[in-house]
Order: structure tokens, then C-alpha cells, then sequence
């Protein structure tokens, strides 16, 4: 669980953060710019928890509040505090804290390991096998400092200005990325640059997982892909993502299975055996304990519910 940081931050700074994400983002839901790797956020009412794959992204709220579950932990940003991933996660995140009147907002930039490494070369920052103590966990909450928060002012005021757009937006990004990595839980992200060790072996296999989601999983296999031994990758993985590798596919595989099912008109037995179920009996009672309500019960529960309440976003 993160401890809130009870830091004061720049009330003009973030007042102005909201006041243009609002300018883009009229409505609820999530605005995607004309920069790819960023997107608003709006919520005007508080909502469930919903369930999605987080991929590596830094996201700045400046109204509201969230509550983000990983496993049994318990993840709670608001104003001025930034929430970054630093590999793909299945997470649960609920709006906990917005109103008609002050509406939960938030801007979220996408992040990628590439990036990462550069920056670290930049720093002088070799990465290594973390060799001493244990790693990070892949996501934390964390307070956004001055210098962070005018860069995402200065960002967002590009969205008006498209001819500067395409240039300076991945500076200031840069920019971004490089005040996270310099915070005091910049580590988190620094361990997943290739070539820094067992974390960004654990980032492989994360990776790997999400792309053959439906095929068997074999640890000793995964063990050997990034030269582990299957102990140490159960042991670390767990550390980096609070569950186990099976744990982690069967999120994946009923996360896309309801993404399926909500968008196409197939049968459950169906969809499991795509999602790579061998037992249909198995896939709705695993459905279940994730989503509170056997597929079609669940199914139809989304579709009468408005688009701005099944929004996917962080």
C-alpha cells in the first residue's frame, strides 16, 4: 500500500492542469490528443471498480481521487500525486472521490522501456542486475514536484498549437519521464530498462504472457527464456506484479474474454475456448470470482449501463 505524501504542491499549476483538461475533455470518459502517448481522463460520478490491463503509463491527477487494487494491495492518489506503471498489470481502479461539480480529472502519459534506457544513458545511469536488496514492485504512487507539473501545463498548452505539436510534445514527454525517473521512487521504472536485470527479465516475461495468453503456460520454459531458474522467476514475478505467473494469465485470459464478449455477439463456451479454456465450467466460475457475475449476467450489466461507466481507463 503507498503512504500518502501530504506535501503541499503548486495550486496554481494544478488548477490550470484541470482547467485544460476540461477545455479538451467535455464529457466523461477518456480524450484521446493529437499526441498519441497522451490522453485526458474525466469522471463525473464515482464508479465501480473496473477491470483492465494497465500498461507502462504515467498518470497525474488534478482533481479527485482513485483507488487503484493490485492483488491485496491497495494503491489511493488525489490532487498533484502521480500513479505509474512500469509493465503491464491486470488492476482494478474505481473513481472514488468526483462530482458534477469537480469532476474526477487526470492526464495520463504512455511510457515505454525503450525510453527509459535512453534517458538512463543520458543520465550516465548504467543499468545493472539489481543485485542488492529486493525489486520494485511495478507500479507506485508518488507526489508530483514542481518542475513535473509545469511540464504537463506546458504539454498540455501544445494540444492548441498543432505546427509545435509533433515537435516539442516528445521533448516535454522526455521531460516528464525524466522527473519520474529522477523521484524518489524512480527506481521502479529505472530496473525495467532492458538490460538491467531480473526486473526487466520479469518485464520479458510479462510480455510474453500477454502475446500467447491462450496458449499453455509452461514456468520451466518461461524459466529458461531469460535465464532464470523456475523458483527465482516464480519469486520475482510475484515481487513485480503481487501474483504468480498462472495468476497473472487467468487475468489476462478473462480480461480479454470479457472484451470479447462485450463487443461481439459469440457464446461463452465459445469465447472460452478462444481465451485458451479447456473447460467451459472452469472459465465461468473463474469469470465469477473476478467479476462478481456469471459472463452473460455480466455482459448485460455493461451493455445497460451508460459508455462513460464501463470507460477503461487509469
Amino acid at each position: 500500500m503507498n503512504s500518502r505524501n501530504v506535501t503541499p504542491y503548486p495550486a496554481s499549476a494544478l488548477h490550470e492542469i484541470g482547467s485544460l483538461i476540461e477545455t479538451y475533455c467535455t464529457n466523461d470518459g477518456v480524450y484521446q490528443t493529437d499526441f498519441s502517448a497522451l490522453s485526458l481522463i474525466r469522471n463525473a460520478h464515482e464508479t465501480a471498480p473496473l477491470h483492465s490491463v494497465y500498461e507502462p503509463s504515467i498518470c497525474l491527477v488534478a482533481q479527485g481521487e482513485k483507488l487503484v487494487l493490485l492483488g491485496e494491495e491497495q494503491y489511493h492518489y488525489g490532487p498533484s500525486e502521480y500513479f505509474a506503471v512500469s509493465v503491464d498489470l491486470p488492476i482494478s481502479g474505481q473513481v472514488i472521490k468526483a462530482s458534477p461539480d469537480e469532476p474526477y480529472l487526470a492526464v495520463r502519459l504512455q511510457i515505454d522501456s525503450q525510453q527509459i534506457l535512453e534517458l538512463m544513458r543520458v543520465m550516465d545511469t548504467v543499468p545493472t542486475a539489481q543485485a542488492q536488496g529486493e525489486l520494485e514492485r511495478g507500479l507506485f504512487v508518488s507526489q508530483a514536484n514542481t518542475e513535473m507539473l509545469d511540464a504537463f501545463v506546458r504539454l498540455l498548452k501544445l494540444m492548441d498549437k498543432p505546427e509545435e505539436l509533433p515537435i516539442l510534445a516528445p521533448m516535454i514527454a522526455r521531460e516528464i519521464l525524466y522527473r519520474a525517473l529522477q523521484g524518489d521512487q524512480g527506481n521502479a521504472l529505472r530496473q525495467m530498462a532492458p538490460g538491467a536485470g531480473r526486473a526487466a527479465y520479469i518485464a520479458e516475461v510479462i510480455q510474453h504472457i500477454r502475446e500467447t495468453y491462450s496458449e499453455p503456460l509452461r514456468i520451466d520454459d518461461l524459466a529458461s527464456k531469460v535465464s532464470l531458474s523456475p523458483s527465482s522467476l516464480y519469486r520475482h514475478f510475484r515481487h513485480v506484479t503481487m501474483m504468480s505467473p498462472v495468476q497473472f494469465q487467468k487475468q489476462i485470459r478473462l480480461q480479454e474474454a470479457r472484451r470479447i464478449l462485450l463487443n461481439d455477439s459469440v457464446q461463452a463456451a465459445e469465447v472460452a475456448f478462444q481465451v485458451g479454456y479447456e473447460s467451459p465450467s472452469q472459465f465461468n466460475r473463474e469469470y465469477v470470482r473476478l467479476f462478481g457475475l456469471p459472463p452473460i449476467s455480466d455482459i448485460r450489466r455493461l451493455q445497460a449501463m451508460s459508455p462513460e461507466a464501463v470507460i477503461r481507463e487509469v
